[in-house]
């Protein structure tokens, strides 16, 4: 995703999105968190369910009835009536008693996604809440207070219980606030200087604010959204791999992939065309060659590349039906005159699908890998070892695959399912849990390190192509690797390679690389 402008920050907002908890997709919500010229409103309808909501709730409470969490003490507790008098005292005890997060803060664009997700399902209705709780949450927004949340804590039973509280910690005014360094502030007299009443919580309104996936949610689809624009990206990097290669376009005919038609894998294919949609000089040097098959990581790009982006689309969907839906416990049904306790809560869904997620983003990284072992291996390839002129001397790309070998090995451990494992918590009263938080953070991590090895598939790639100048591949690859060589010359010597890697990564962040192949009137799909 490309990074933030100050032509699209929240001072020069250009669009108003209404929550209504119905409507929220992956994209708005990035826009959103990263402040790209999008800002938060309640729909009109949305006030409405949530005001009918909060009625029927005081309704059953002045008749006397005890309902969970409005009226009762909470999990194990669930049995113990509290007085009209301490509810008040009840729901500002649950956030307290809650708060015990641990380990590093969440990113600011990964709490404000929290925030609009917390504030999009509280605007369905279900939650018996005011509509202040939802307005003070959108004011945090729009005044950039973004809570301090650790990042560890959660096991995604009754939803993100410890980190969701830290956030309703800071919206109580007891909390604190994620400063430039990533230290934690005191919300406090920050309020006070800004002339920001704190959020005195209700009744219900507190056990509101934490159950659900939220957290699990918001860190998954900020992390999906940046997949799935790596994916396009791999199609280039392969493509210009497959160039330095000399490898053979036969196997991304339309042909084969209509014969298995895998959505994905016929998207991959497109790419892939696209990109190589003339023949090129190195193509036509290599055309009466009579080499019958390319290894897999070039030959079988459409289906491994194509069955990522299809996992990476299930993320997606399940993700969308996440941020519309109602996790609160109980749910209140004003209409039908019901509050019923449940476990909409369950971070399942969200934790499984996020452990197929991860999966699927390794495999980008581990077919690259292959790629790049390829660009310095001469029984491989017609270019010289490790990609330089004068090995011995100078060890050219040797380490550059080393490294992405050693993230790739990472990616494996990573990639294992957080969700196949449970611990009962509660005195058992929360007997299985998705550890959806811990499925999220990991994949968010494998993001990052395929993110690296695409920079290292680059690197490498666009060696590969210079060594066989005078040559020139499709309009494509040259202007990507125009693009590339404006912050990373060609190496005729070697030098700190991590540079390289790190201006790559600010390329692809910026969105530099897709811009400059799309200049081209070349669309690449997801």
């Amino acid at each position: 995703m490309k990074s933030a402008s100050s032509a699209d920050s929240a001072a020069s907002t250009s669009e108003i999105f209404l929550l209504d908890g119905q409507t929220l997709n992956i994209a708005t919500l990035w826009r959103l968190a990263n402040r790209k010229g999008v800002s938060l409103g309640l729909a009109p309808q949305a006030v409405a369910a949530v005001r009918e909501s909060r009625d029927y709730i005081e309704k059953r409470m002045a008749a006397g009835d005890v309902m969970y969490g409005v009226n009762t003490g909470f999990g194990a507790f669930s049995s113990v009536v509290i007085s009209s008098e301490q509810t008040v005292e009840l729901q500002k005890n649950l956030i307290r008693s809650h708060s015990v997060g641990i380990g590093e803060p969440f990113a600011r664009e990964e709490v404000r996604a929290m925030m609009i997700l917390r504030a999009n399902t509280l605007a369905r209705g279900h939650s018996g809440i005011r509509v202040s709780v939802i307005e003070k949450i959108l004011e945090f927004l729009r005044e950039d207070l973004i809570p301090y949340i650790p990042c560890q804590g959660s096991v995604g039973a009754s939803g993100d219980l410890a980190p969701l509280s830290h956030l309703a910690l800071a919206l109580m005014g007891e909390g604190e606030l994620l400063g430039e360094d990533r230290q934690p502030v005191p919300i406090a007299p920050v309020l006070r200087a800004r002339k920001i009443v704190a959020l005195e919580l209700q009744a219900k309104e507190g056990l509101s604010m934490i159950n659900g996936c939220q957290v699990m949610s918001a860190v998954g689809a900020l992390a999906c959204a940046r997949a799935q624009e790596l994916a396009k990206l791999f199609d280039l990097a392969g493509a210009m791999s497959l160039e330095a290669l000399r490898g053979s376009r036969l196997a991304f005919d339309a042909l084969i992939s209509d014969s298995r038609p895998h959505r994905g894998e016929k998207i991959s294919a497109k790419n892939l065309r696209v990109i190589l949609a003339e023949r090129s000089q190195i193509s036509d040097s290599h055309r009466n060659c009579h080499r019958v098959q390319d290894a897999y990581s070039l030959r079988c790009m459409p289906a491994v590349h194509g069955a990522g982006k299809d996992g990476l689309r299930r993320v997606v969907e399940v993700l969308e039906v996440e941020c519309n839906s109602s996790t609160d416990n109980p749910l209140v049904f004003a209409k039908d005159g019901k509050i019923l306790s449940c476990g909409n809560f369950h971070g399942e869904p969200v934790a499984m699908a996020l452990d197929f997620g991860a999966i699927a983003v390794a495999s980008f990284g581990s077919i690259s890998e292959c790629r790049i072992a390829k660009l310095i291996n001469t029984h491989m390839s017609e270019l010289p070892a490790f990609l330089t002129k004068m090995g011995g001397l100078h060890s050219g790309h040797m380490i550059v695959q080393v490294a992405a070998a050693s993230l790739v090995s990472e990616n494996k451990g990573l990639a294992h399912p957080a969700s196949v494992d449970s611990i009962p918590t509660s005195a058992e009263k929360e007997d299985h849990v998705s550890m959806g938080t811990i499925a999220a953070r990991k994949f968010k991590k494998i993001v990052d390190n395929v993110e690296q090895i695409l920079a290292m598939e680059f690197l490498s790639s666009c060696q590969g192509l210079d060594l066989l100048q005078p040559l020139e591949s499709s309009v494509a690859i040259e202007a990507a690797k125009l693009k590339i060589r404006e912050k990373v010359p060609f190496a005729k010597e070697d030098r700190i390679f991590a540079h390289d890697l790190r201006a790559i990564v600010e390329l692809i962040r910026n969105g530099e690389i897709l811009q400059a192949v799309e200049a081209q009137e070349i669309q690449l799909e997801i």
